[in-house]
């Protein structure tokens, strides 16, 4: 399991699920509504809003369907760094096509 700084993958997808899940009742919306409106079938939705499992595909389509696709896109729009040595990599390696390890 991958760790992301302080939350681990697992509790990630859990906060994304109840995001979505928070965004849909917000709006009045059942999970076969949202269903509708994105093209992923209900089943799967209760599935990602109970066990936290989805593909990619289906997360953004359901993110565009509550109309947040503005916000998905500036996930990690910036590179981050801790030092100014990370920066200057981040620099040299900016037009990478490929890794070297």
């Amino acid at each position: 399991m991958y760790s992301f700084g302080q939350i681990s993958s697992a509790e990630l997808m859990q906060l994304l699920a109840e995001r979505v899940k928070e965004r849909r009742l917000e709006r009045g919306l059942s999970r076969q509504a949202l269903s509708d409106l994105s093209g992923v079938p209900a089943p799967t939705i209760a599935r990602f809003e109970q066990h936290y499992a989805i593909s990619m595909r289906q997360y953004v389509d359901l993110v565009a369907a509550l109309g947040y696709t503005d916000q998905l896109q500036e996930v990690m729009r910036e590179p981050r760094y801790k030092t100014i040595e990370e920066l200057e990599a981040i620099r040299r390696n900016k037009n990478r096509k490929r890794g070297r390890r």
